[in-house]
């Protein structure tokens, strides 16, 4: 058996870990972090209070922040009073993984520890080219290799898939309606899924949250939309209504127009045998196998037409390849080899004796020669 890991998980404070309703970045951490603690690592993760884990729990803040200022607008002081509690502790750990973007940089480049970031967003803001031609030495993890293309020559050190507990949903036997579960924000392009559903003659319903920030888009472009007698809205929704939904739906609808990252949504879908219909942005092609667990769509009519198509699905092979691609132990496994991949290229320049202290694993530790 490989050894015990001592690792620091940094969470973002906008939602407890695991997020109450939707937080698709802290439910990944919330996932990687109780993986980690089964496959019997040592882990402690920085998130808000109201964060339940099998870790230990470092208080970054009271609460989960975004009821109190909104997803845009979290109040920065709690991050750096949770990275000061992450500095006085910080040889209590072999490794630091970073969920919180670029916060910890200037910090962690003056510690001298290994560390990982994964970057959970869009990699095409202006401020990103100049911030990582400075910060070449902080090792990033893309979650796919379609986030890298703004900003290929960026210090990437390896592609980790999200992964769900392969216990969180079972498969269900679908229904006569399609689903949409995700943020009502004009990237998501809920009202192109009503059109692909209205189109099709097949009944939508709409679980996603409102955010204070995109009231406004909400109240002009989708609430005229929700009159359709095809259209079920209905809100921001649990884990176990996500399940059910998830579970009945025909399909899952996914037509966005952004440069995706990932979209934890649809391998939710796929857990529950659930296949995926989704518009050709970012990581999607690397997500949905086409005509295996969904269709990759160019265009609204496409999406019309795999409607029709998904008799020709298995829903029993669409969970089948979540469990080999999505698993949350899959995950965690690729993060720990990554960790380990880390640790070594920190500690080769300083330590002589490197390959005596099993870093490696049992399994692959290498010795000099003598």
């Amino acid at each position: 058996m490989a050894s015990q890991l001592r690792i620091a998980l940094i969470a973002p404070l906008a939602e407890s870990v695991p997020p109450r309703g939707y937080g698709g970045t802290e439910r990944v951490v919330s996932y990687l972090c109780e993986e980690l603690v089964a496959q019997q690592h040592q882990v402690t993760l920085f998130a808000s209070a109201d964060s339940h884990t099998q870790a230990e729990l470092v208080v970054g803040a009271p609460q989960a922040l975004r009821g109190e200022a909104g997803t845009a607008g979290v109040p920065m002081g709690w991050y750096m009073l949770m990275l000061e509690k992450l500095y006085q502790r910080v040889d209590d750990f072999d490794i630091i993984h970073s969920h919180v973007d670029y916060l910890p940089y200037s910090m962690m480049r003056r510690l001298g520890k290994p560390m990982l970031s994964t970057m959970h967003g869009r990699m095409d803001l202006p401020e990103y080219r100049p911030l990582y031609d400075e910060f070449r030495d902080m090792a990033l993890v893309s979650i796919s290799y379609a986030q890298r293309r703004p900003l290929p020559a960026a210090p990437w050190v390896d592609t980790i898939y999200h992964g769900l507990p392969r216990g969180l949903y079972s498969a269900g036997e679908g229904g006569d309606y399609l689903a949409f579960v995700g943020r009502m924000s004009p990237e998501k392009r809920v009202d192109d899924a009503i059109e692909v559903a209205v189109r099709a003659g097949v009944p939508i319903k709409i679980a996603a949250k409102v955010d204070p920030s995109e009231r406004a888009y909400f109240e002009a472009v989708i609430e005229p939309l929700l009159g359709h007698e095809l259209v079920d809205f209905i809100g921001e929704v649990g884990e176990a209504e996500k399940t059910a939904l998830l579970k009945g739906a025909r399909a899952f609808l996914f037509m966005v127009d952004w440069p995706e990252p990932f979209g934890l949504a649809m391998i939710e879908a796929m857990a529950c045998g659930t296949p995926v219909i989704a518009r050709r942005c970012g990581s999607i092609p690397e997500v949905v196998d086409h005509g295996v667990t969904g269709f990759v769509c160019d265009n609204l009519t496409q999406a019309v037409e795999a409607v029709g198509a998904l008799d020709n699905l298995d829903r029993g092979i669409v969970r089948q390849t979540f469990e080999r691609r999505f698993s949350a132990a899959r995950m965690a496994r690729d993060y720990v080899l990554a960790y380990r991949d880390q640790m070594l290229n920190h500690y080769r320049a300083g330590l002589s004796d490197i390959w005596d202290m099993g870093i490696a694993g049992d399994d692959t530790v290498r010795r000099r020669p003598t």
